[in-house]
């Protein structure tokens, strides 16, 4: 077993994409690695494996055999792929998106899907619904994507020196966030010094509401303003360019 995990590896074949070929989630994947010869598989999913890594027969001596070349390496990708189209997990359209965009997103659709549907895990909706609320702000709060590429070089799955981002930025934040986690971990921070801190968060976090909803209410008020001065009772499509020039209009005169 410990040649397929390397032959796995080398091929770059992740649980996750493992999973999706055999049609069974991660867990149960972790499951197979853990015994000790792939003839204790379920006889369909060993089939499966043995025509990804294109061996003919079901002698697992043959895993020593296998030469990992470019050849080899595009031939097993090929039937990754034609496998995902078969079992239809191309969930949306991804016209426009080169080869290593569609596995990107299918990999990332499968898991999410996993994930959601975990039986007596709650918690996976809302860490999949903050993931949501993350990837709606990370073009507004470019540390977002530091922080992203910290977590993918902490738990190992990039290198710690390559930097997709703003490479001086990302250097800073790395090593503040890592100081903040360890700090964390270690049980060393004051807690007095920690109410204080997020005292300021929450206090932060509700000025930007309010003054999120003073400016809600600022433009509705306008809006009511331009509806009433135009005779109208409501924006439609064949108002709404004169009322929102009205709009524009009463905002100059700061009223």
């Amino acid at each position: 077993m410990e040649k397929l995990k390397e032959i796995l590896n080398d091929l770059g074949i992740s649980k996750v994409k493992l999973a999706k070929y055999l049609g069974v989630s991660r867990q149960m994947v972790y499951n197979y690695l853990e015994l000790d010869s792939i003839n204790k598989w379920p006889k369909e999913k060993k089939i499966l494996l043995l025509k990804l890594l294109n061996i003919e027969d079901d002698d697992e001596s043959n895993l020593d055999k296998i030469k990992i070349n470019t050849e080899y390496l595009e031939a097993v990708e090929e039937r990754l792929v034609s496998s995902n189209k078969i079992n239809n997990y191309d969930l949306i359209d991804v016209k426009g998106l080169n080869k290593q965009q569609q596995t990107l997103l299918s990999d990332f659709i499968f898991l999410l899907k996993e994930k959601i549907a975990e039986e007596n895990n709650d918690q996976n909706y809302y860490v999949i619904e903050y993931l949501y609320h993350l990837l709606q702000s990370v073009d507004n709060i470019p540390e977002l994507k530091y922080l992203l590429g910290y977590v993918s070089k902490a738990t190992g799955f990039t290198k710690p020196n390559e930097f997709a981002f703003n490479e001086d930025k990302q250097f800073m934040f790395e090593g503040i966030i890592h100081s903040a986690f360890t700090l964390f971990s270690s049980g060393g921070a004051s807690k007095s010094k920690v109410i204080v801190s997020r005292d300021r968060f929450v206090a932060e976090i509700e000025a930007r509401n309010e003054e999120k909803l003073s400016r809600t209410e600022q433009l509705n008020t306008v809006k009511i303003q331009a509806l009433r001065e135009l005779g109208y009772n409501e924006i439609n499509t064949s108002n709404a360019a004169e009322v929102f020039e009205k709009i524009a209009e009463i905002q100059s005169r700061g009223v």
